[in-house]
């Protein structure tokens, strides 16, 4: 990054697929093989049509929590449960 720059990621949150499902872009984990072109670290917002997130600084729960408020409603429900099951979120920490 530039000095006093900043890095944002905007992206809708959810696409059709071929079958005609809404599917949403923000997902727990990647798939085998995916590409990663920047590192969490070097993120600092996150953006979709239904908001934005400042990452930087936060701890992984709240980055979590974060990008979870910018996704397709939903969608909302089952990325909690993910987050949970991964034990990188969890109601207690609000």
């Amino acid at each position: 990054l530039s000095k006093g720059g900043k890095s944002f990621i905007c992206c809708s949150s959810t696409f059709t697929n071929k079958q005609g499902e809404k599917v949403s872009r923000i997902r727990p984990t990647l798939a085998n093989g995916s590409i990663v072109t920047d590192t969490r670290a070097n993120i600092h917002y996150f953006v979709t049509e239904y908001g934005k997130v400042n990452l930087k600084g936060l701890s992984t729960w709240q980055k979590a929590e974060a990008i979870i408020s910018v996704a397709h409603p939903d969608f909302r429900d089952d990325l909690i449960k993910e987050a949970e099951s991964m034990h990188i979120w969890r109601r207690s920490n609000k």
